[in-house]
């Protein structure tokens, strides 16, 4: 049996060292099977708007991560990568009514031609869900974070793999707006010396 985690976010620059060591094959060009947008604050990102399975989205850019590991294995390291415990021995463990903030690991069946592919869902948080909204919560994570955490070194690099949601541009927009900027490079910059 296959088995992949389905990578869409962060997961694709940052996996994490247990499913670096357990992949055998990565995936490209492929699409997620859910629609997708910057509709959760992460507590994790000092705030910053993070890429979640939405049913207002569409469908984005994505990697399969084909891993030499069964499925339980493959959920206990994603779900260790997602609660930043890479190394501990955790468990995933499903729960029968998850809260706004439970990490919940799906399966997709026969996806791709992989068997078994996994990914983490978790609640949209931010209301209202809007471009000026986005840019505010993205430039504040960046103002406290210096170590690539933040909601605007998110942005490009989801940019940088081809991930564009209905928001994208009008997030981006918005950033440069409120900075009074060209790019986001120099948005970064201009936040972190605000």
């Amino acid at each position: 049996m296959t088995v992949g985690i389905l990578a869409y976010g962060s997961l694709i620059s940052d996996p994490g060292q247990e499913i670096k060591d357990a992949r055998i094959a990565t995936k490209k060009d492929i699409k997620t099977p859910f629609n997708v947008e910057y509709a959760r604050s992460s507590s994790k990102r000092d705030g910053a708007p993070t890429l979640v399975p939405v049913e207002d989205g569409v469908s984005v850019n994505a990697q399969i991560f084909v891993l030499n590991v069964d499925e339980t294995e493959a959920a206990n390291r994603l779900y260790r990568r997602e609660i930043h415990k890479v190394g501990s021995g955790r468990e995933y463990e499903p729960k029968e009514n998850p809260g706004k903030d439970t990490i919940v690991v799906e399966c997709v069946r026969n996806f791709e031609g992989i068997d078994a592919v996994l990914y983490t869902k978790i609640a949209a948080t931010i209301d209202p869900l809007t471009p000026e909204n986005l840019a505010k919560l993205a430039i504040e994570s960046a103002k406290e974070r210096r170590d690539g955490k933040d909601g605007i070194t998110y942005l490009m690099d989801a940019k940088r793999h081809g991930i564009e949601t209905l928001l994208s541009r009008e997030y981006e927009q918005e950033i440069l707006r409120q900075l009074g900027v060209e790019d986001l490079t120099n948005a970064l910059a201009a936040a972190r010396s605000a």
